[in-house]
């Protein structure tokens, strides 16, 4: 029996693969029996983690790198009954927040070898799967102008230079909305649909959001004049976004999401449509944390 580590060379600018040679001297040092998997191309680790979970000598499979490469191997395990676990060695890590493993990849370790597991929630928007949180509008300026912040800075600092950078040059978003059957029109400032609680290495965007609860959650935030994002922004920063007075939440199960070219944010990776339909796939992952 052996413990399955899928790596992503690229994460963390780098990060992954120097966290996991330090991981391997932990393990050796346990004799725990391991094998390391380094994903190639995107999509990869969807492709090694599905294979993985058909072997009965995997303890669980494991996401080394960031929410792109967790939702990579959560989407091939996704429904299988393989438990996986997550050591973040990526830019945001946002995920991890939800779930309470701890950003340090050693206790992360502890937690992989000592935790308890739960089935939680993931989601679909087009056949796309999801783990942590889509939207679009203002989140979605704010990943372009992080990116190449990611080269350079781990954690949340790419984003508040790309923060900074998407109030000068952001533009609200016209939707038409159907959540559960209530329609819903108008101009947004931030449109997200969550599973998870965290954006952007560490922004709150939901702060009430259970990744066990068997729902969505749509956060709906009106649109204002750009001068007054700067006052918006700490509430943002503080877990408070919910209760400002521009701002609609509610549970869903399915939310259809229309506009003309829209780009959405899905877990980071931002997608071009003109309709996304989002739904909640309850249970569908064992997570050891």
């Amino acid at each position: 029996m052996f413990y399955a580590f899928i790596v992503n060379p690229a994460a963390g600018s780098g990060f992954a693969l120097t966290a996991m040679q330090k991981l391997e001297a932990v393990l050796q040092g346990k004799n725990i029996e391991y094998r390391i998997y380094r994903t190639e191309k995107p999509g990869h680790g969807t492709e090694i983690a599905a294979e993985l979970s058909a072997d009965q000598d995997v303890l669980a499979v494991v996401s080394v790198g960031g929410d792109g490469t967790a939702g990579e191997v959560a989407a091939g395990l996704t429904g299988t009954g393989k438990p996986m676990g997550i050591i973040p060695a990526g830019t945001g890590n946002d995920f991890i927040k939800s779930v309470n493993i701890p950003n340090d990849p050693d206790k992360a370790m502890e937690i992989l070898l000592n935790g308890k597991q739960d089935s939680i929630d993931t989601g679909i928007v087009n056949d796309q799967f999801f783990l942590n949180v889509c939207g679009t509008g203002f989140d979605v300026t704010v990943l372009d102008y992080a990116e190449a912040e990611k080269k350079k800075y781990r954690g949340l600092t790419p984003y508040l230079f790309g923060l900074i950078k998407a109030i000068f040059h952001y533009r609200s978003v016209r939707l038409n909305l159907i959540a559960d059957g209530e329609q819903e029109e108008g101009q947004f400032l931030i449109c997200s649909v969550a599973n998870g609680r965290f954006i952007g290495g560490g922004i709150p965007i939901c702060p009430k959001a259970d990744i066990g609860d068997g729902l969505l959650d749509l956060v709906l935030i009106r649109d204002v004049h750009r001068w007054q994002i700067p006052f918006y922004l700490p509430g943002l920063m503080l877990s408070r976004d919910l209760k400002f007075r521009i701002t609609r939440h509610r549970r869903v199960s399915e939310v259809i999401v229309e506009g003309k070219d829209l780009r959405i944010n899905i877990d980071g990776d931002i997608v071009s449509m003109s309709r996304a339909d989002f739904r909640i796939n309850p249970g569908s992952i064992i997570l050891i944390h």
